[in-house]
């Protein structure tokens, strides 16, 4: 099923997107956010600028690009918070913008060894917390 830009949280900009993630910075094709729900300490997402509904509707260069984009994005979370391990996550069933869900894992974390939930809805932080992190992940990113 492919969504309407105009009703794409990501193409619009709009207020659910701000509910659930503060943007970090513009990437060269891509746009980064921190997840403000942070069961999973540094959850972060990459959303391609424009609205394309699968990876493979992408050229070479342009998926390229876009993945270039994804990697700089969890060297920063690697850097800033060393987790063990960063899941990746493409999800599109219901909103078909092309997106990565960046889920760093830690032993004995939640959910360590399985799959990271969509959102737990259990961890949130105060604005000064999430701007400290927002500062440590823009300095680590390319």
């Amino acid at each position: 099923m492919y969504s309407d830009p105009k009703d794409c949280l990501y193409c619009q900009n709009n207020e659910t997107l701000h509910n659930l993630m503060i943007e970090i910075k513009p990437l060269k094709v891509s746009r980064a956010f921190l997840f403000k729900e942070q069961t999973y300490k540094g959850r972060c997402l990459v959303a391609y600028n424009g609205h394309i509904n699968d990876l493979n509707e992408l050229s070479d260069e342009e998926r390229n690009a876009f993945m270039a984009d994804v990697a700089n994005m969890t060297r920063a979370m690697q850097k800033v918070f060393n987790p063990e391990k960063i899941n990746y996550g493409a999800y599109s069933d219901k909103l078909s913008h092309l997106h990565f869900h960046l889920a760093p894992k830690y032993v004995n974390g939640p959910d360590y060894g399985g799959t990271f939930a969509m959102n737990p809805g259990k961890v949130y932080l105060s604005d000064a917390e999430y701007k400290e992190i927002i500062d440590k992940l823009k300095n680590a990113l390319d």
